[in-house]
């Protein structure tokens, strides 16, 4: 009979913090002050996700402020509803919804399909005490309608090539949180400029980048370790998988010390130009912690699971010789040519056959989840739907006539 007592109680309390966490969803989306006042406790702590948009994100003490600096000014840009998705008890008693922003921008018109996370906490008599919030930040950005300004990295294109320079050199180029964040800025304005047709990653200062900065997670006592890196890799992770699916090749230049998840900016690209002297460190097991950046999929697949467990387990560097012979990377080149270098790579590339080099990205990193027979039908899909292309009808039309194709990703 206890443990059903218990049972029962456990039951009665999770749907008791799950009724009133869409109680606060709904007050939200209604504007209801006095609701609010009733389901958030004088000691209320709120923290939004770095990068927002109107300046909300960061940490909100009191219920008061939450609604003033974050809920009623997103309310005034942003006819937006939280539709939760799941509901999960953590251990310590707190609850972790998922779901899904969505709604518009008022004065854009520009729709909102974002994912999000909360952590909230209870006090004893039900009311809230904190929730902590992860989104995507950059589509908040997007559909303000408004260009997001870039602190920490420098983004132009020029002749058809996107060039993402980090730009933290003062910090050896560590991720902080609104790196990460720009870090999927960037990728989403790649992703949806069609006359993009080669990227450039690279990094200002001594090094492409050292990872993350442990400095910024030592100075925000406010949350713990293990949320704080969530948080960032979070939109950090979400990069890589929109410069995954681009339909435009990818150069990136590495030099100096290139460790933890700034590796992923390595992964990511289709090309890889080392500087002389770079070494390349997962860095992770010296912080007891496991990984980031997409590493534990792609180091294995570039250099074998040994090599990629001695990497990981021992924090073996891997030297500029060592990451050519094993695959890493491309070609090795003198430090003071590097950025010329990959610039002239990615130029190059960006006069190719766009649309060929897109169902190419798509092919090689599907390859790996498919087999021979699925693969070979998609290569005849893939052939088809590029021989039909305009750069396919100027190589042909190059060969008879003997001259060098003029390819505009068409």
């Amino acid at each position: 009979m206890g443990r059903d007592v218990f049972v029962d109680d456990f039951d009665s309390e999770y749907d008791a913090k799950v009724a009133a966490v869409r109680s606060l969803y709904r007050a939200l989306a209604a504007g209801d002050r006095e609701a609010l006042g009733k389901l958030l406790h004088p000691d209320f702590l709120g923290h939004a996700t770095a990068g927002l948009p109107l300046g909300v994100g960061g940490e909100h003490v009191g219920p008061d402020a939450m609604r003033r600096e974050v809920w009623w000014r997103l309310g005034r840009h942003y006819n937006v509803q939280a539709q939760p998705d799941e509901f999960h008890t953590l251990d310590d008693g707190r609850l972790l919804v998922a779901g899904r922003y969505r709604g518009e921008a008022r004065r854009s018109g520009n729709k909102l399909d974002a994912a999000f996370h909360h952590v909230i906490g209870f006090a004893d008599d039900g009311r809230m005490t904190s929730l902590d919030q992860l989104t995507d930040s950059a589509g908040w950005v997007e559909a303000l309608g408004e260009q997001a300004s870039l602190e920490t990295i420098d983004y132009c294109v020029t002749d058809s090539v996107a060039t993402v320079c980090l730009n933290r050199p003062g910090a050896r180029n560590a991720i902080d949180m609104r790196m990460a964040v720009e870090s999927l800025v960037v990728a989403r304005r790649i992703a949806g400029d069609r006359s993009i047709r080669a990227v450039l990653i690279c990094g200002g200062g001594p090094s492409l980048s050292v990872g993350g900065d442990i400095n910024c997670f030592l100075s925000d006592t406010s949350t713990s370790f293990g949320e704080s890196l969530e948080r960032m890799a979070t939109p950090f992770h979400e990069a890589f998988r929109v410069l995954s699916r681009i339909d435009a090749p990818i150069v990136t230049a590495a030099h100096g010390a290139v460790a933890g998840g700034a590796l992923g900016y390595v992964y990511a690209a289709d090309l890889v130009l080392a500087a002389e002297g770079t070494r390349f460190v997962t860095a992770f097991a010296g912080l007891g912690l496991s990984g980031d950046g997409g590493g534990t999929w792609h180091l294995p697949r570039l250099i074998g699971a040994r090599r990629a467990a001695q990497a990981y387990l021992r924090n073996t560097p891997i030297e500029a010789a060592e990451a050519l012979e094993w695959g890493m990377i491309n070609d090795i080149v003198p430090a003071e040519e590097l950025r010329s270098r990959a610039q002239a790579l990615a130029t190059e590339l960006a006069h190719g056959p766009t649309r060929a080099f897109a169902r190419i990205r798509a092919l090689l990193r599907d390859s790996w989840r498919n087999d021979l027979a699925t693969q070979l039908d998609l290569e005849i899909e893939a052939l088809k739907a590029t021989a039909d292309t305009a750069d396919a009808a100027e190589a042909l039309s190059a060969f008879r006539a003997k001259r060098a194709p003029r390819f505009t990703g068409g």
